[in-house]
């Protein structure tokens, strides 16, 4: 992998390359970091799944991201379409977002004992683990708040990312460009909706590998120091 900005440098670890930016962790909540892949013209998924934009490269820049979290988010939708699994990094737990508590609780993350839900107030657990909200919708500000982390990185789908973007609480984005065009009906990164919101983020990093860019943006008001 090579970095084209800050300083270019080849050869690089992802796993490195994911430790070089500092954060400043907003008050009362962890600090929360999107990761997303799409293809050139937008869509995020291939016979609606992600992994056929995938690579060898972004799936290293996804454990790298993994890596550095405390907890995961991931929508519902895209945790039963994708399959997941217990995280490789010990002790780390899923929160599976999901305003029904309908979940297929035979899911590989559920059996492993990794996953639990962030719910609403009545919706069922299935006897998993639950955070809940106190009414009827899911309060994310509230349960990303909750939770005993630093870090918090998201992994869409395109519905849970619209819901953090509304609620404020996207703090960085890291958007792989994959060298692909898709057509389709797929979705985008974040869903439509009727309200628009204009958020201000700065490219920190950028690197390149196998035609796939990897971009890095910081909400410029949450950017610390950099350290290179």
């Amino acid at each position: 992998m090579q970095r084209i900005f800050p300083g270019p440098q080849v050869g690089v670890d992802p796993i490195d390359l994911y430790r070089t930016i500092g954060q400043v962790r907003p008050a009362h909540r962890p600090w929360v970091e999107l990761c997303m892949v799409a293809s050139i013209d937008g869509t995020t998924s291939v016979a609606g799944r992600s992994t056929g934009l995938g690579g060898p490269s972004d799936l290293a820049v996804l454990a790298a991201l993994r890596e550095r979290a405390d907890v995961i988010i991931v929508g519902s939708a895209t945790a039963h379409t994708e399959r997941y699994r217990a995280p490789r990094k010990a002790g780390q737990r899923v929160g599976v977002v999901t305003a029904t508590g309908q979940v297929d609780v035979n899911l590989p993350l559920f059996e492993s004992g990794a996953g639990f839900l962030i719910t609403t107030a009545e919706a069922p657990s299935h006897g998993l683990p639950a955070l809940r909200s106190s009414g009827d919708t899911v309060d994310l500000a509230a349960a990303i708040a909750a939770l005993d982390a630093d870090l918090v990185h998201a992994e869409g789908g395109p519905t849970l990312n619209a819901a953090l973007l509304h609620a404020d609480l996207v703090d960085e984005v890291n958007l792989t460009v994959a060298p692909h065009l898709v057509g389709g009906p797929g979705q985008r990164v974040v869903n439509p909706s009727d309200t628009e919101v204009l958020q201000r983020m700065e490219l920190v990093q950028v690197c390149t590998d196998d035609g796939y860019l990897f971009l890095r943006y910081v909400r410029t008001a949450q950017l610390g120091n950099t350290t290179r």
